[in-house]
């Protein structure tokens, strides 16, 4: 089960009331919520509901209609986009890597907030690649090509590239999605790992509610353009939310190892 060590601190990353409308359709409304440093916090609801659009959305990729997002208390979509990428790090979900690029090509990417596009990397720069690369696990790959990876490391690659962003604020989009088990555990125990040692405040959509059961401090359930609920897995993961939620008759036990929520849906 998540610590409870994360609760006091200070949030890094702040949504105050964010309304994001599509012309006359309502996508998201007053959505309010508070990442903390060394928090994970898990953004779960059906498909369509607005998960990516509101990861978008915080860094400016999707236009909000109301409300304000502040990062490390500043507000983070009017500032220049470099200085938002210093802020904030993004790893998107099924997003095109070039295959003829090195692992280490790809990663030091991450540096062009501070570099520009023709800027020459620093002794600093690479420090900040080879240390991604070593909390991703993929210093042994580093010269290899994108084209030769597996998903799971792919999928690494993109963490790695964020990390060297230096941004204290990690929003993941799915990045689980189409991974094998043994990929899904290594992924979201090197997010957690990243909170908890490294005191990133972090902000991941899934789809897989005893992922997000396993690995997040609180979780955000959305429904119907709304944040329906939001605490921690055992006060939010019961069956009289999700069912009405998934359209499910869906029950949550206790799970045999770690005492936390263990949720199983049945459609019949």
């Amino acid at each position: 089960m998540p610590s409870e060590s994360a609760v006091h601190l200070t949030p890094l990353l702040s949504l105050q009331s964010v309304t994001i409308a599509y012309q006359a359709r309502l996508i998201l409304r007053d959505i309010t919520l508070d990442v903390k440093a060394g928090e994970v916090v898990a953004l779960i609801g059906p498909n369509g509901v607005g998960k990516s659009t509101l990861i978008r959305a915080i860094t400016g990729g999707v236009p909000i209609t109301r409300g304000r997002v502040r990062a490390a208390d500043r507000d983070l979509l009017h500032l220049p986009i470099e200085q938002r990428a210093r802020l904030v790090a993004v790893v998107p979900q099924a997003v095109y890597l070039p295959e003829a690029f090195t692992v280490a090509e790809t990663v030091l990417m991450g540096r062009t907030a501070y570099l520009g596009w023709l800027g020459r990397e620093t002794p600093t720069d690479l420090n900040l690649v080879r240390d991604a690369l070593e909390r991703t696990c993929l210093t042994e790959v580093a010269g290899r090509r994108i084209g030769q990876l597996s998903g799971g490391e792919q999928q690494r690659v993109l963490i790695a590239r964020a990390l060297a962003q230096s941004a204290k604020i990690l929003l993941l989009d799915e990045p689980t999605a189409h991974l094998d088990l043994k990929h899904q555990a290594g992924i979201l125990s090197l997010v957690r790992d990243l909170a908890k040692t490294a005191g990133y405040a972090i902000l991941i959509a899934l789809h897989d509610l005893n992922l997000a059961a396993m690995y997040a401090d609180r979780v955000a359930l959305l429904s119907n353009g709304a944040l329906v609920a939001l605490g921690t897995p055992p006060e939010v993961l019961t069956a009289d939310r999700l069912s009405p939620v998934y359209g499910l008759n869906i029950s949550v036990y206790e799970h045999p190892v770690n005492g936390g929520p263990w949720i199983m849906a049945d459609d019949r």
